[in-house]
């Protein structure tokens, strides 16, 4: 659920790249939650040209997906389609991170993929041809240089899944299923265990993502033969079933025409999230252990980075020892680490448990790596703003994970137990702490970190 503070700032960013109208309908929309055209006029008090207008800058922008939503119809009608508008808090709030994609491009890319990334940030989404045009536009080379170096830094992106096509413009998602009318028949209780298994969002998106084996498939030519079926001359060395896939999408377009004034394409926002989130985990676990066991666990990153469905995943995908030796030479700085090297630092990295081990196969805990990183954040916050005291108090707390008394918690830190209450209720009162008061033999106040709960 995203608070009012994350609102704030997701409309703040929204007005300062698109103005205060587009902003308007966004924050409905951020409020509202999911709503149809007539129910975001109805709110914004705009017209309905200037709502119309906004929804398409959003969703141009990937911040707002349209769906199709099919209700029963009244009296045994038919079904009942119902167009509404749903807002990517996500993909907004990734806007500011474009510096680094651009920077995570630039590392490992040539510059002609940074400045098609760059056109694809600015503009949201764009066609093959769109791109060329934009380049042409702008240098004074030849159109054919120009356009097999944008095709060249096209593939180089689409190969590294920095970009891939966008989802279906209004996907439909069908009426609710006999379990989740159940839930909301049973009580609160069982539609929020339903809520936090899959959101609305979450199925949105979903049905919107086209199959992955057309996600990053580039189709370069669909022109009709003289018989009047289609040339499958470039098919870009697909599998049969990836074919099978390709000629029921392309079905549904008109012969003559090309993927490159098609299909639109847009940046891989998971890939980018996924690469900064395992650029965390190596620099936490730097400041914990030595830089074989760092080489050790990025090769592990590495090896394991395509085969993630999903970007908080919890743990990577089991490797052996022997496929974690073979992806660590693979770099110039992991030549020089031997075999039993490798294994050491995956011992090293088995305590504390950065890396999880089950008969002879090794995978990386994200979930401990980042739960660490995070702690010792909230650690050095309350370390600035409320001293040393506080400091020592909240990391007991946080360490034992449980509720402590007050005197033990002054006993074991070495605090004054008159400075003690004072101190916890200023942790309590901003919300770091959480207090249970129990009446048995007297009065006994116990607190534990509130995030833990």
């Amino acid at each position: 659920m995203v608070t009012q503070y994350g609102i704030k700032y997701a409309v703040n960013l929204i007005t300062t790249h698109f103005g205060d109208l587009v902003a308007k309908v966004c924050e409905c929309l951020l409020r509202k939650g999911p709503l149809n055209l007539q129910a975001i006029v109805r709110f914004t008090e705009l017209t309905s040209s200037q709502v119309k207008n906004s929804l398409l800058v959003l969703i141009q922008h990937n911040c707002v997906q349209a769906f199709v939503l099919e209700q029963p119809g009244d009296h045994g009608d038919g079904a009942k389609l119902n167009t509404q508008y749903i807002t990517l808090f996500n993909n907004i709030i990734h806007r500011w991170r474009f510096p680094k994609f651009l920077t995570i491009v630039s590392q490992k890319l040539d510059k002609q993929c940074v400045e098609l990334l760059e056109a694809l940030l600015l503009h949201g989404r764009l066609t093959l041809k769109q791109m060329s045009d934009r380049a042409k536009s702008g240098q004074n080379e030849g159109d054919d240089a120009i356009l097999d170096a944008v095709r060249e830094a096209f593939i180089k992106l689409r190969n590294a899944h920095f970009i891939e096509r966008c989802p279906a413009s209004e996907p439909v998602l069908t009426k609710p299923t006999e379990e989740e009318a159940s839930a909301r028949k049973r009580g609160p209780k069982s539609a929020k265990i339903l809520e936090e298994k899959e959101t609305l969002e979450q199925r949105v998106l979903e049905a919107a993502a086209p199959p992955e084996a057309l996600r990053f498939l580039i189709v370069t030519q669909t022109e009709c033969a003289a018989d009047g079926g289609k040339d499958e001359s470039n098919s870009s060395g697909m599998a049969p079933g990836e074919k099978r896939k390709r000629d029921a999408l392309e079905s549904e377009t008109e012969c003559g025409t090309t993927d490159d004034q098609v299909v639109l394409w847009r940046a891989n926002f998971e890939e980018f999230i996924r690469r900064l989130r395992h650029k965390a985990c190596i620099e936490n676990v730097r400041a914990h252990l030595d830089d074989g066991a760092i080489i050790v666990l990025g090769a592990m990153l590495e090896a394991t980075r395509g085969a993630e469905k999903k970007v908080k995943t919890e743990n990577s995908v089991p490797l052996s020892l022997n496929s974690i030796y073979e992806e660590v030479i693979k770099s110039e700085e992991g030549r020089n680490i031997t075999f039993d090297r490798v294994r050491a630092s995956l011992v090293q990295l088995s305590c504390p448990p950065f890396v999880k081990a089950v008969n002879e196969s090794y995978s990386i805990d994200f979930k401990k790596i980042i739960e660490l990183a995070q702690n010792e954040e909230v650690e050095s916050i309350v370390l600035k703003r409320y001293g040393r005291d506080a400091y020592r108090m909240f990391r007991l707390l946080l360490n034992s994970g449980r509720l402590l008394e007050t005197d033990k918690i002054a006993d074991t830190t070495f605090v004054e137990k008159k400075d003690t209450p004072k101190i916890l209720y200023k942790l309590w009162k901003d919300d770091y702490l959480h207090m249970e008061i129990d009446v048995y033999l007297g009065l006994c106040i116990r607190y534990m970190c509130n995030f833990l709960q």
